[in-house]
């Protein structure tokens, strides 16, 4: 199973630009914490497992420049279940997509 889309929660701080931002919707601690436990369930983040250290986001606000400023949220994620785990070829930020405050994200499967 593949689940996808925008799920509105940086999961760990390397998904946020500014991980000090604890008290914001979001970056909540029990938003991550569910995050957290629905990835324990048996799913994948297919980007963190195939990218554990890259700092790279899908989202940023419309207000003070974030997008240019690379100040985003990670927010938009592709889950796959544990029998897909050795199919994922590709899981990708589409970062230069520029349709909203959001940008495309892929996931390639074998």
């Amino acid at each position: 199973m593949v689940v996808c889309g925008d799920y509105n929660i940086c999961h760990e701080e390397i998904d946020i630009h500014n991980p000090k931002m604890k008290n914001v919707s979001g970056f909540l601690p029990e938003e991550r914490q569910w995050l957290g436990e629905f990835i324990d369930s048996g799913l994948i983040d297919s980007f963190r497992y195939l990218h554990p250290e890259l700092q790279q986001y899908s989202w940023w606000s419309y207000r003070a420049n974030s997008r240019a400023n690379n100040k985003g949220w990670r927010l938009d994620y592709a889950m796959v279940t544990a029998p897909l785990q050795e199919k994922i070829k590709r899981a990708v930020i589409l970062s230069e997509a520029k349709h909203s405050d959001h940008c495309p994200i892929l996931l390639e499967l074998e």
